[in-house]
């Protein structure tokens, strides 16, 4: 086996999308029941929504967002200044040869998640939407 290089435009392997969903579980379960001892972290309930990893899976980037997305900004400097125990904590839960270093950004697909609800109601899309509908029927 040669030395290949990671092609972007193929997407994650199943390697990479299994060992991220076990990484999500396992950090979510600690951030759950606050193993990391600091009061940013224990003050708000954070949503482990995805883990990427690399595709050595030497990094895994979690995206997190604290319930209710009040205080994103602490709560990401909080897991970043404990991503060492972070790291230690969950690698007790694998079986991998490397414990990943962490990465964390903010979750932001509930952002568009609202915009998109926002733009289905807004009533030029909703008029827009339901001329598409009868030109649809028209045709058939």
């Amino acid at each position: 086996m040669g030395n290949r290089r990671f092609d972007n435009t193929q997407g994650p392997s199943q390697r990479q999308l299994r060992v991220g969903e076990l990484i999500r579980r396992e950090l979510a379960d600690v951030l759950a029941r606050g193993d990391v001892h600091d009061a940013e972290l224990s003050r708000v309930p954070i949503t482990v929504s995805e883990v990427r990893t690399s595709p050595d899976l030497k990094i895994a980037t979690a995206y997190v967002m604290p319930l209710g997305g009040q205080g994103q900004k602490e709560a990401l400097t909080a897991l970043r200044r404990n991503k060492a125990e972070l790291r230690h904590l969950i690698s007790r839960g694998l079986t991998l040869k490397y414990a990943p270093d962490l990465r964390f950004q903010l979750d932001e697909t509930f952002d568009r998640m609202d915009e998109t609800r926002r733009l289905f109601q807004d009533e030029r899309v909703q008029r827009d939407l339901a001329s598409g509908q009868e030109d649809d029927t028209a045709e058939r």
